[in-house]
């Protein structure tokens, strides 16, 4: 099998000193220009500390000349089975040798969402996403309201679209 996991690109950096889950496996990795690494794995992307960041929680990845920027989402409530969500500031990570991990993050994150809507209201507006956790069954609906945006009203508006997607019938 290690001839298999050579070529895969399966194999954890010699220097990683983060603790992958059981059975978590190396999909790409990119070491980090500073130090670290970015490692893709089926439960989310490893990024410098080193730390996963859940595919249901990236909110936006790019990639341009070089550089990697990671947006990730915080859960900072619910309502009802909705969670909300609040972007953190971006993060920069340079890559001299990126190979398969700029595309392997986006197949997982789209990969992860199940549906999504855009909701303008008079004070701005949300996004509802329905995305799958890595590691358990179901989905969630994650919801993103604007800056600005009355979180009392996207609040009632999510406690009734999850119940709605819960209980499709009733």
């Amino acid at each position: 099998m290690g001839w298999l996991r050579h070529l895969m690109g399966d194999r954890v950096p010699a220097d990683f000193d983060g603790s992958l889950a059981d059975g978590e496996h190396i999909v790409g990795s990119a070491a980090v220009e500073g130090g670290g690494y970015l490692l893709v794995t089926p439960l989310g992307l490893w990024i410098p500390g080193p730390r996963r960041v859940g595919w249901h929680l990236v909110g936006k990845a790019a990639w341009s000349d070089g550089v990697f920027t990671l947006t990730e989402s915080e859960e900072v409530g619910t309502s009802g089975k909705a969670v909300l969500l609040a972007d953190k500031a971006p993060v920069r990570f340079r890559l001299a040798q990126p190979g398969k991990v700029p595309i392997l993050v986006r197949q997982r994150v789209d990969g992860s969402v199940r549906g999504r809507h855009r909701k303008d209201l008079e004070t701005g507006g949300a996004w509802f996403v329905e995305r799958k956790v890595p590691g358990q069954d179901g989905t969630v609906l994650q919801v993103r309201p604007d800056p600005g945006t009355d979180v009392d009203v996207v609040k009632a508006i999510a406690e009734e679209a999850a119940e709605k997607l819960a209980n499709p019938r009733g």
